[in-house]
């Protein structure tokens, strides 16, 4: 799945990629594919994001305080529901009531993140999710932002006892605890999404190529029976596309609520 190039990203680079090329090699950075210098989960990227922005574009003018509509109360229930696990949901009861200035971020990375997990299971799309790097990256921005929204909530020195502890004399062995889980919150976010996409993608794809292969050669030997089996094979990945769009949301779910416990932990006064 890592050297595998899908259809829009071979688009892509044909058109875009010997600019990209000559960009990168400018700047001293050698592609290890210089026919494709945009990558798979690049150009993924890019595909989740204009679908999102004509989503935006298209919902706009449709919503409605009286009437809402169908997708209207869909993308509602991403943000607050019964059950407590939308969006908003999590950071009033984690962050607390200051903590729906921070809606736009956390929504933002939370969308992008369903969506990107949620593409894989449009025929000929990839999730750019199940590379590390987007995992990476997303985590990256989190990590920034949190400790970004600490120090504007309660100020630099206030904010510097998440490092140093109440208690002075434990202060040098505080210096050298807290750097380090702080640190380890990047490996976690990073790794859980994408160990947890990459394998549910590859369990799938394995489990069709292992199907596809025996129906076919029944199909050649004998056709009633070949059909029969061919029905069981066409049936069975159905379980598992149901199992991906399970972790997707899940995963999604994971990156929203983390980032929120992190931003209550991050703007708490009471240190």
């Amino acid at each position: 799945m890592e050297h595998h190039v899908n259809w829009f990203t071979v688009l892509l680079n044909k058109y875009l990629g010997p600019y990209v090329l000559a960009f990168l090699e400018g700047i001293g950075v050698h592609p290890h594919d210089p026919a494709h210098p945009i990558p798979n989960q690049v150009a993924m990227t890019f595909v989740v994001v204009v679908l999102l922005m004509l989503f935006v574009l298209w919902l706009k003018p449709r919503l409605s305080v009286d009437r809402p509509g169908a997708v209207q109360q869909c993308v509602e229930f991403l943000f607050t529901n019964p059950l407590g696990v939308g969006i908003r949901d999590l950071l009033d009861s984690n962050v607390g009531h200051h903590g729906r200035q921070y809606m736009a971020m956390v929504g933002t990375i939370s969308i992008f993140i369903l969506a990107s997990n949620a593409i894989s299971l449009v025929p000929l799309f990839d999730s750019p999710t199940a590379h590390p790097t987007v995992p990476l990256a997303c985590a990256l921005i989190t990590w920034v932002y949190y400790h970004w929204a600490g120090v504007r909530h309660v100020g630099a020195k206030h904010y510097s006892v998440h490092f140093t502890g109440p208690i002075l004399p434990l202060a040098p062995l505080m210096l050298l605890v807290e750097p380090v889980s702080h640190l380890a919150r990047i490996l976690s976010l990073t790794v859980r999404l994408y160990a947890n996409m990459f394998s549910s993608e590859l369990l799938y794809f394995s489990i069709l190529g292992l199907l596809l292969a025996p129906t076919q050669a029944l199909l050649e030997k004998n056709v009633a029976f070949g059909l029969g089996v061919g029905v069981v094979a066409a049936v069975l990945p159905v379980a598992f596309v149901i199992l991906h769009a399970f972790v997707a949301v899940m995963q999604a779910f994971v990156f929203t609520i983390l980032p929120t416990i992190y931003l209550g932990l991050a703007t708490a006064e009471e240190h």
